[in-house]
């Protein structure tokens, strides 16, 4: 089974000049917990992505309010992605690796399509439980989360 085949394609996303206010008020209205970042003009071309725990932070070490601070300054410009055509076993490769529970989707043009979260890879995991063949299974979710929540490694100064 492909990416295409499970994620989310009615995918709310905000400007790297919105507000932080304008992206938590999508968030609790869109009930999610990341928002793509696209760029200006037609195409929605991905720059970056903005996270509800990346809200909370670029505000407590701004010391402004919400309405005072932009997303560009608190979103990830390093996105992780995938492309429609990606089976879920690299999807949920990149997300073990890369340590996130969302990853948009986009064309090869940079443009996005959708997202694809654990929750999707879990229930198909969960779906395919039954079947012969299986693309994605629960154990391999499980690890996937138990690696997405486990603390990097930091080195000490000396």
């Amino acid at each position: 089974m492909l990416v295409e085949n499970i994620m989310s394609r009615d995918v709310q996303c905000c400007r790297a000049e919105d507000t932080l206010a304008h992206a938590a008020e999508l968030m609790w209205r869109h009930d999610c917990g990341a928002l793509p970042v696209c760029g200006r003009g037609s195409g929605q071309k991905l720059i970056g992505i903005i996270t509800d725990r990346d809200i909370c932070m670029h505000a407590l070490f701004g010391g402004k309010a919400l309405a005072e601070l932009s997303v560009g300054g608190g979103m990830s410009k390093t996105v992780h992605s995938l492309h429609p055509s990606d089976s879920l076993a690299q999807a949920e490769r990149v997300m073990r690796e890369s340590r996130v529970r969302r990853l948009p989707v986009i064309d090869h043009d940079g443009r996005l399509l959708g997202m694809l979260s654990l929750a999707d890879l879990a229930r198909e995991a969960a779906r395919e439980r039954t079947q012969s063949r299986k693309e994605i299974n629960e154990t391999d979710v499980g690890h996937t989360l138990a690696a997405i929540c486990t603390a990097p490694r930091r080195s000490l100064a000396a």
